[in-house]
């Protein structure tokens, strides 16, 4: 197992970057997830003492994990079939997905130790599977590449939606890596239908959709002006009840706290001694 240190970094965009483009969302949660340490069916612990070591190996990464310090890459050992199940029935999934389209795509789901993430990026070289200790993955801040920035023309029935995207490309140049987030509620702001329409064409989409059950069902999508993310919570019933546009390095609900990740390696090492 080999461990990696990685500090992402973010990169401008500008709305028009996926014209053309249809972005593949992943499918709304229905629940709520909590925690429960998940226990494979083992019969002999000698042939998953393989899976055993390489779990062992990451508990011992994430206990190194530092804010500081960024995310670490931890690389799988090559397994066998066995020994991969019992790894990710061990893992599990728990309350964030994270789908980023682009070359390459990226899939990423949270196991129910919270900050660690299982990344599977497919590219032209084909696939890659690792985890990642950190607060966020790594491809939930992929951005597109630059592009000037062209608000279109407001048509009728367009009211607050100049004025909003202005205050966002104004808060996006101002805002600095570690800043606090801002936000516009759209759910208390008057607005029209043409409103919601125009900021869909000036915001434009990003290349990162993430799904987060941990505060309800929530789904955050990048835009294609840097930093600007919109985040809308949706009830049980599927039926939106917040909706929010936000400046920001990433949604704090799409992220774990450093004390959830210190939570986990205690609850790791505690399934490794109940498995060995």
């Amino acid at each position: 197992m080999t461990l990696n240190h990685f500090s992402p970094s973010l990169g401008g965009v500008g709305p028009g970057s996926q014209e053309g483009a249809e972005l593949d969302y992943l499918p709304m949660p229905s629940d709520m997830r909590t925690f429960h340490a998940s226990l494979p069916e083992v019969e002999d612990p000698e042939r998953i003492r393989p899976a055993l070591t390489a779990l062992k190996a990451l508990a011992a990464a994430a206990s190194r994990w530092t804010p500081e310090g960024g995310n670490l890459v931890v690389e799988l050992p090559p397994l066998d079939d066995e020994n991969r199940r019992v790894v990710a029935d061990t893992l599990g999934e728990g309350e964030v997905s994270v789908r980023a389209t682009g070359e390459p795509s990226c899939d990423v789901q949270e196991s129910i130790f919270a900050g660690l993430w299982r990344v599977t990026t497919v590219g032209s070289g084909g696939a890659d599977e690792r985890i990642e200790i950190g607060r966020v993955p790594s491809a939930a801040l992929k951005t597109p590449p630059k592009r000037i920035f062209c608000p279109p023309e407001p048509a009728a029935g367009v009211v607050n939606g100049p004025f909003i995207v202005t205050e966002l490309v104004e808060r996006c140049h101002a805002h600095r890596p570690g800043d606090e987030p801002y936000a516009i509620n759209l759910s208390l702001l008057p607005h029209t239908p043409e409103d919601l329409h125009y900021l869909e064409l000036a915001l434009g989409q990003g290349e990162v959709s993430i799904l987060s059950r941990g505060y309800g069902n929530c789904r955050i999508d990048s835009t294609a002006l840097e930093h600007v993310w919109r985040v809308r919570y949706f009830n049980s019933q599927d039926a939106l009840i917040l909706d929010v546009i936000e400046v920001s390095d990433i949604p704090e609900v799409a992220c774990a706290a450093p004390e959830d990740i210190a939570d986990s390696v205690v609850r790791l090492e505690q399934t490794l001694e109940a498995m060995a």
